[in-house]
């Protein structure tokens, strides 16, 4: 009897152990790269709040505070339509409700949740990354932004965990 006990307290260690690791968390670690993703959300927020959907084009240069290495930002309307995305260009004007990750959870449903529920917020997911076959974990964040045009935008930008 004591022994079941014993297994049940590691056994239930372990397993608390594991589930409130980085790897399945839905925050990401607090460091230095989540404050950067939210000041650059932020930053994309202040221009669409300014420009429109005119910002979209300054949002694809290469080489720009917009588009470098693995830092970009993305746009959703609050349906779950892709708007702008500079590195998957063939999705825009595809409604990604139902698009899963590799874990079968539906991400893009997740983001409007949260710019619906709370209007900024951080998710994860896990999706290879480009280039690559093997998935890996990917935190975004994101926030609600009205623009000039009347309607309101989710902006998101997102780093790969490490």
């Amino acid at each position: 009897m004591k022994g079941r006990i014993a297994f049940k307290l590691i056994l239930t260690l372990v397993i608390t152990s594991v589930l409130s690791s980085p790897a399945f968390a839905n925050e990401p670690p607090q460091t230095e790269q989540a404050k950067q993703t939210i000041a650059f959300v932020d930053k994309a927020a202040a221009l669409l709040a300014s420009k429109g959907k005119s910002a979209f084009p300054d949002f694809k240069v290469k080489g720009s505070e917009w588009l470098q290495g693995d830092s970009y930002v993305f746009v959703y309307d609050m349906n779950g339509t892709l708007l702008m995305n500079p590195i998957y260009p063939a999705y825009e004007g595809s409604n990604l409700m139902n698009l899963t990750d590799t874990h079968m959870k539906t991400f893009v449903q997740q983001l409007v949740d949260i710019a619906k529920n709370k209007g900024s917020g951080w998710f994860d997911f896990m999706l290879p990354r480009p280039g690559q076959a093997l998935p890996a974990q990917k935190f975004a964040y994101v926030k609600t932004v009205k623009i000039p045009e009347g309607d309101t935008l989710i902006v998101g930008s997102g780093f790969w965990a490490k």
